[in-house]
């Protein structure tokens, strides 16, 4: 598969970068999707929630009256979940929401949802690029030169801290920088736009035909 190359002006190099067919074209797997979008959310929660039960509830243990005879229910004491005050019921205990998936999944997964950015026409392939220093301001430049200042762009490129390009992007709304290694299904489906620079889209493709 042949992709153009534009620079970060938005114009077209004449240069193309060649990619493995099974990159953007591979057959869809919407469950397959599912279950990534699933597991990558899951692993972002803390699962630290925490109620107190009866057992755990400040309170008298005192029986609030006798057992029969007073023509009401049965009440036990005033850490009893049916009284105001009292204990939850069954609360949330903290766990972990983490589960497994096969690294085949996952790889089938990161291939569907470039297939459908593809699909959309939404994949954007530009030239290396790097900045002197971290300034949100170079970052919008280039925004605006490849016309994504409103839209949710993944820019996926070489993060090396030297380049500056994942501190330049830090501050501007709806803008993620990664390198290819941590390309995820999640992430290429929340974007509106790729944008891939010319040695992270060869990366890529090759951790895709290796994995």
């Amino acid at each position: 598969m042949e992709l153009k190359v534009y620079s970060i002006d938005g114009n077209d190099t004449g240069r193309t970068v060649i990619v493995d067919d099974a990159l953007f074209g591979t057959e869809p797997n919407d469950h397959v999707l599912w279950l990534a979008v699933k597991q990558f959310l899951a692993n972002q929660r803390q699962g630290t929630h925490k109620s107190k039960e009866r057992s755990e509830v400040s309170g008298s243990t005192k029986k609030l009256k006798r057992q029969k005879g007073t023509g009401g229910a049965r009440a036990g004491d005033t850490n009893s979940p049916t009284i105001v005050g009292g204990g939850r019921a069954f609360g949330p205990r903290p766990r972990d929401y983490r589960f497994k998936l096969n690294k085949k999944v996952k790889r089938l997964a990161r291939l569907s949802a470039l297939y459908y950015k593809s699909k959309e026409d939404n994949v954007l392939v530009v030239e290396d690029f790097s900045f002197d220093m971290p300034k949100t301001k170079n970052m919008v430049k280039v925004l605006s030169a490849l016309k994504l200042q409103d839209k949710k762009t993944l820019f996926v490129v070489n993060t090396d801290p030297k380049n500056f390009v994942t501190l330049s992007a830090r501050n501007i709304a709806n803008v993620r920088v990664m390198n290819a290694a941590s390309v995820n299904a999640y992430e290429v489906l929340n974007a509106k736009k790729l944008v891939f620079s010319e040695t992270a889209i060869v990366e890529l493709d090759k951790m895709c035909a290796n994995s």
